[in-house]
């Protein structure tokens, strides 16, 4: 089954402009299936930590010499010395488009690319299906609308009848699991922590107590769309706070966690410094949090959690899709007022609350007059709910709520 995604006209974009295109994003996201699908006549080689392809560690420009552009590289943070052969080689021609290379490792692999291809390669990250691909309404989905005519982008949405929001939840985005009855969802994801703890933590990182980085793990899924506290997480696990800012970076590292940072502004308000953190995909936080079924989740303590997490990942991937994307920052002051998101984009902000509930009220809208009090001559878009009911709304003369899944019937 394929599943057009929301980056694949930047993709093609960025290679005929660019003479590498570098995707990256968490493993099984569908890195190497977009390039074959766009690309289905071009030589695909997938690396391996273990073993070295065509010799491709040992002699990267013999490798380079074998296989000629244009050519797909998958998993090159295995092979790093091979960016800056790639470098040599694509210099000595003006031709576009002439390697694409993935990678589900940032730490190494990002800042290579940027020392070897600076000015040469455009990289693009993509991460699970978002309900709009699985739909098929790329380009009719609510953000646009948001941010280029916020003051009347909400007449244009279509009423959305009610969806199985907890099945998305409880599944996730990764697109094998699009295929899978739901009896096996669980074994498939047990199978993908396994083999991503193999391949991305043993590779990468020393950890010398694995049944700690699994309960890790577990801490992370549990505490999803809170904000980070390190110390804490320390005291749960017996660990150094140095420890678990270590492995989070490795978490972020392999694209399974997302971070946000405060929004200050000017003011002398007293704000949050804390990032927010969210696991970024779903199906996996449920996982690991051992909720057995959409109906168990339905009734969790987390729920509502699980939904933000949803939605800020889906923000960030349609974000993604605008050249410059929007920065995504949350707000929170000491006294308990908050906006769960914040886009920065075009000289305005644009404040968003996310709420996994059928019916919202002006009180759901409490943070986001909090936020205009606090920056009065700031440019601020009306403030949107995101919410699971089925119809636009307005709450407050400077708020509306949307269904989260909004398609617009227009483009604006």
């Amino acid at each position: 089954m394929w599943f057009d995604r929301h980056l694949q006209k930047k993709l093609q974009g960025m290679a005929r402009n660019f003479k590498v295109v570098m995707v990256v994003g968490a493993r099984q996201v569908g890195k190497s299936s977009l390039l074959a699908h766009l690309y289905p006549h071009l030589t695909h080689i997938t690396f391996d930590p273990y073993s070295d392809l065509y010799g491709a560690k040992a002699d990267p420009d013999q490798f380079l010499k074998n296989f000629p552009p244009p050519l797909i590289l998958d998993e090159v943070q295995y092979t790093p010395a091979l960016l800056s052969s790639i470098k040599r080689f694509v210099d000595r021609s003006p031709e576009k488009g002439q390697y694409f290379l993935t990678g589900s490792q940032n730490f190494s692999l990002l800042k290579n690319a940027a020392e070897s291809l600076a000015g040469r390669v455009g990289i693009l990250e993509i991460n699970g299906l978002t309900y709009f691909e699985r739909t098929h309404h790329l380009t009719s989905h609510w953000l646009n609308g948001y941010l280029n005519a916020p003051d009347r982008f909400a007449s244009s949405l279509k009423a959305n009848p009610s969806t199985r929001i907890y099945d998305k939840l409880w599944t996730g985005g990764l697109p094998a699991l699009a295929s899978i009855e739901p009896e096996f969802v669980a074994d498939y994801l047990g199978s993908y922590i396994q083999t991503y703890l193999e391949r991305d933590i043993r590779v990468f990182e020393h950890i010398e107590d694995m049944d700690k980085f699994d309960r890790f793990l577990g801490l992370c899924a549990a505490m999803t769309a809170n904000e980070i506290n390190d110390a804490e997480f320390g005291r749960e696990l017996g660990l150094s706070s140095p420890t678990i800012k270590r492995w989070r970076a490795r978490l972020t590292a392999s694209y399974q966690w997302r971070e946000v940072l405060p929004y200050y502004g000017s003011t002398i308000k007293r704000l949050s410094k804390k990032p927010k953190g969210y696991f970024c995909d779903t199906g996996l936080a449920c996982y690991l949090q051992r909720i057995p079924s959409p109906l168990a989740l339905a009734s969790h303590p987390n729920l509502g959690h699980i939904f933000e997490s949803y939605c800020v990942g889906l923000i960030n991937t349609l974000c993604t899709t605008l050249s410059p994307s929007p920065k995504l920052y949350h707000w929170r002051t000491n006294g308990g007022a908050e906006v769960d998101l914040i886009l920065d984009y075009n000289g305005c902000l644009y404040p968003i609350e996310i709420k996994c509930k059928t019916s919202v009220t002006k009180r759901d809208a409490q943070g986001i007059i909090a936020f205009y009090e606090t920056y009065p001559h700031a440019k601020i878009a009306p403030g949107l709910i995101l919410y699971t009911g089925d119809y636009p709304l307005t709450i407050t003369e400077n708020c509306i709520a949307i269904p989260w899944n909004s398609n617009s019937q227009e483009s604006i």
